[in-house]
């Protein structure tokens, strides 16, 4: 079993539970209440790989002929921009032979772009919660002798202004946020969730014909990429530190270009090889820089004060004073890196090292 990481006071992070998760337990919850007439409270549910978590009702309710159930979403120790978020499913009655449907309620998103594993068109309730909500009703129908038909409508409070901190709006999901999850857990700090986004991100601009993608580190170097190349939105991957979720992605699944931009300490770290650029995996190595530097012809102050720097923006301040285009070489060496991941992908790369003030320093193609 993979250990969870350990906060600085020496315990470890705590797991939390998907959207899909807490709707699952949602909805088994309010679907037992409509034809068993009780709401079970706590509700525990079977998760895919066998765990069975219980989980607290907030709110419940009941009309005529459905039942709602309210969970309010615990993402543990994660960053999660859903944790604390308020997940209701609203359970209504169809007639015989009718199934189940699915329905975006108040804070859940739609689909309106190809490429993602739900049709446009669709509520943006991924296809493992949706397993798992099919699953539940069907026990729970096969138990009380009912049909199992039922529109399962779920709602996320603050939902629509929730999605705009998350890549939905990018990805074409409108309205709101997504319904994720394909184990139910989210394990603290995982890069998993960021990974499958930028995944989504390459299917769903490679469903609208774009060949020209780019994977930025943050929001200067995308503008400066974008500018540079006028690119749309659609073409825009939020790579983060991720590097190595974008470039072996599009291994797989190749597009006509792709553009690699970071701020110079992310991009050194690349040009050393590394593909999770996160302070955690790895920092820079100033010997490594200071090398480079002297490969370029660099004077030997420029090269033996960067041995002993503190911060690669040190080093590349230094190195423009002294005329140096440290930027280049260290482009040309993440291409390097790019190109080696990427292996015979017919894949054209470059690669573009952006300030802090959004001014490109250095730049690399084939």
């Amino acid at each position: 079993m993979t250990e969870l990481p350990i906060k600085n006071d020496g315990r470890p992070l705590r797991r939390g539970w998907t959207t899909g998760a807490c709707a699952t337990a949602a909805t088994k919850a309010a679907y037992q209440a409509l034809v068993a007439g009780a709401f079970p409270d706590p509700v525990e549910i079977v998760l895919p790989k066998g765990e069975r978590p219980r989980f607290a009702l907030a709110r419940e309710d009941r009309g005529e002929d459905w039942c709602e159930a309210a969970i309010v979403k615990d993402a543990g120790d994660d960053p999660d921009v859903t944790h604390g978020a308020l997940v209701s499913v609203r359970v209504t009655a169809l007639p015989a032979g009718s199934g189940i449907r699915f329905k975006a309620g108040k804070g859940v998103g739609e689909v309106t772009l190809p490429g993602l594993p739900i049709g446009v068109g669709e509520p943006a309730i991924n296809p493992v919660p949706r397993r798992m909500m099919r699953q539940v009703v069907a026990e729970i129908a096969t138990e009380a002798g009912a049909g199992g038909d039922v529109e399962i409508e779920i709602s996320i409070a603050d939902g629509a202004a929730l999605a705009l901190k998350t890549a939905n709006p990018r990805l074409g999901i409108m309205g709101g946020l997504s319904v994720l999850g394909t184990t139910g857990i989210v394990r603290p700090f995982s890069c998993a969730a960021w990974i499958a986004s930028i995944h989504r991100g390459v299917d769903v601009a490679r469903a609208a014909s774009a060949r020209h993608l780019a994977g930025c580190t943050g929001s200067t170097s995308q503008d400066a990429v974008r500018a540079l190349y006028g690119l749309p939105e659609i073409a825009m991957l939020d790579m983060g530190d991720f590097a190595g979720g974008v470039i072996k992605y599009l291994r797989q699944h190749p597009v006509d270009r792709l553009t690699i931009g970071g701020g110079p300490g992310k991009m050194v770290k690349l040009a050393q090889g590394l593909l999770d650029l996160h302070s955690r995996r790895g920092s820079v190595d100033f010997d490594w820089l200071a090398r480079v530097l002297e490969e370029a012809g660099a004077p030997g102050g420029l090269v033996a004060s960067t041995r002993a720097a503190n911060t690669a923006k040190q080093v590349f301040d230094t190195a423009a004073r002294e005329g140096v285009p440290l930027g280049c070489e260290v482009a040309a060496r993440a291409l390097q890196t790019v190109r080696a991941t990427l292996r015979e992908a017919p894949v054209l790369v470059d690669v573009v090292v952006v300030d802090r003030d959004g001014v490109i320093i250095g730049r690399a193609d084939e």
